[in-house]
């Protein structure tokens, strides 16, 4: 290959592409940015239904323009226990019939001006950069970048559009499209693997336009490439579930079977030709002034008719996705266990599920603990990399409790239940501090490892001694809180005391390490973190102690020596 055909073509394919690509990226960003949290309110109580998540799923990508985006976002609420398998399916297929629109966009400029998009792109990427640079206020910045994208994306199409032209009448490259149309198992192979490659199915098929447009391929050869583009992007949700929970892993396979079983079926009209004649019959023809449009509805019609007819299937495809993807021992479920709605109007019983949820909550925050001091002692990665998601199952529980209380709270309720109420939701916001310590913990231990300090024999012989004594704790809570215990509460009481003398303790021994050189500054700067988080711990338990000794009532008893506390926590709606 010339050095002239590597400068007429690859350099503003490669350019074009990236121009493209970060186009999409911060037009994904910049609106996610200003619409801040509400897309994923919005998508979470969207979500009722079946009919009503595919909506979701379409209506959200239509407006991010990535269905990866909407499927990474999924992919992590089903992680954090937000959302039922059932409910991420049908997003999903929602997604896929949105990220068809950016097809319809591209048709669309094309048709306008089939040689200057830069015409429409340039004064948008000016647009878009004034409104990042001079405006303070961050929502008009977010709109600045959604437009700067916007702007990137379309000068990325003229580039890689100006890259196909010199190849246009090429024998070998025509000949090699040819075969995709006559084999368009092919097609789809190829579509898939550039997909997967670009980690974009809207990259894909744009530039699947353009070479039509172009007349570099067929329409055949299009549809081909298109309907591999489906297949491959569900990889970017198999990579988002990696290392998740096995309800984001099975969201991950769903996606996949959805549109590769989509894709299986749609080859026998491929092959008979009748996909191609159909599209051609609602356009009287497909011919150079419409074709990217043909390939824009061949996008939308598959998805469209793929989600129709997999729609009253959804409860088959959960059963295979679950039958595929196997639980794991290491995997928990971030979803509440214990509480029933049916039992609100029997608040004494409501009571008991709920301090069985907690318990439950707990052991999954000592988990969390426990695999944040053995990653920080041993260095081990991979205990530490399961903190995040026991964090996410934690707070998920914390939002569940709490709103189940909440609930109860509606109801006419005795004296004694009314009590105990504010005191379960404090204990809940406890136990979900000592997980944010965890969490804390875990972070410490990333950087002891990221910068290669090593701790001394007797630094990591204290840590252990505090991290058991936290522990131990942890189980007498979870003891006295089953059993109402309070012989068992007063033993986590006096293992606090422990713990406040530890820290003092060893942290007069570090002191005495330092003046005597046997430890360095860095490393002893971990050393009180991670003492002083696990002492936070124990405080945090406290609470939860005292309140048993309380018996989960506000009055203050002899055996309950604890602050009375005077303000209930507020939960975000």
């Amino acid at each position: 290959m010339s050095f002239a055909v590597i400068k007429s073509t690859v350099f503003p394919l490669i350019g074009g592409l990236g121009l493209f690509l970060f186009g999409m990226k911060n037009l994904s960003s910049g609106i996610k940015n200003a619409a801040g949290d509400r897309l994923k309110k919005i998508l979470h109580y969207l979500t009722i239904n079946r009919v009503t998540g595919i909506f979701a799923g379409a209506g959200i990508t239509c407006l991010l323009q990535s269905s990866s985006a909407v499927t990474v976002m999924v992919v992590g609420f089903v992680n954090a226990g937000l959302m039922a398998l059932k409910q991420a399916i049908s997003v999903v297929m929602g997604a896929n019939i949105g990220t068809t629109l950016t097809a319809w966009i591209v048709a669309s400029i094309s048709w306008f001006d089939n040689t200057k998009i830069s015409t429409y792109a340039l004064p948008m990427v000016g647009i878009g950069f004034g409104l990042t640079f001079f405006w303070k206020s961050n929502k008009t910045r977010s709109y600045g970048y959604a437009i700067l994208g916007f702007g990137m994306l379309f000068l990325g199409l003229g580039f890689m559009k100006e890259a196909f032209g010199p190849i246009k009448g090429s024998g070998m490259i025509e000949s090699m499209f040819q075969k995709f149309g006559d084999h368009p198992i092919l097609g789809v192979l190829v579509g898939t693997v550039f997909t997967i490659i670009l980690q974009s199915s809207s990259a894909t098929i744009a530039i699947v336009q353009v070479l039509a447009l172009d007349g570099v391929i067929g329409f055949d050869t299009a549809i081909a490439l298109v309907l591999g583009d489906n297949i491959g992007t569900t990889i970017t949700a198999q990579i988002a579930a990696v290392g998740g929970t096995t309800s984001a892993r099975r969201t991950a396979m769903a996606h996949t079977l959805f549109n590769v079983i989509g894709v299986a079926y749609m080859m026998i009209f491929l092959y008979t030709g009748i996909y191609a004649r159909f599209i051609g019959l609602i356009f009287g023809g497909v011919h150079p002034g419409n074709i990217t449009f043909a390939i824009a509805l061949s996008h939308s019609i598959f998805n469209i008719a793929n989600t129709l007819i997999f729609l009253p299937f959804i409860y088959y495809l959960e059963k295979l996705t679950i039958l595929l993807i196997r639980a794991r021992d290491t995997d928990m479920d971030a979803e509440p266990k214990f509480l029933d709605e049916n039992l609100l109007s029997t608040p004494s019983v409501a009571l008991e599920q709920t301090t069985r949820e907690i318990i439950r909550m707990t052991k999954i925050a000592r988990e969390a603990f426990n695999d944040a001091v053995r990653g920080f002692l041993k260095n081990d990665r991979k205990s530490l990399a399961k903190v995040p998601n026991k964090e996410e199952a934690v707070d998920n529980l914390q939002t569940e409790i709490t709103r189940y209380l909440i609930a109860l709270s509606q109801k006419r309720l005795d004296e004694k239940v009314a009590q105990k109420l504010p005191v379960l939701l404090h204990t809940v916001n406890d136990i979900e501090r000592v997980c944010d310590h965890a969490e804390n913990l875990s972070e410490i231990a990333e950087r002891k490892i990221d910068q290669k300090l090593e701790m001394t024999e007797i630094a990591n012989s204290e840590i252990t001694r505090m991290a058991t004594e936290a522990d131990d704790m942890m189980d007498d809570v979870m003891e006295a809180l089953g059993q109402n215990d309070h012989t068992v509460a007063r033993r986590a009481l006096e293992r606090e005391d422990n713990l406040n003398r530890m820290q003092m303790e060893f942290r007069q021994n570090h002191i005495d390490r330092l003046n005597r050189g046997e430890c360095g500054l860095l490393p002893g700067l971990v050393y009180i973190d991670m003492l002083a988080n696990i002492e936070k711990i124990g405080d945090h338990l406290t609470n939860v102690a005292q309140a048993v000794l309380g018996n989960l009532r506000w009055n203050r008893t002899p055996e309950h020596e604890g602050p009375i506390i005077t303000e209930v926590p507020k939960v975000e709606e």
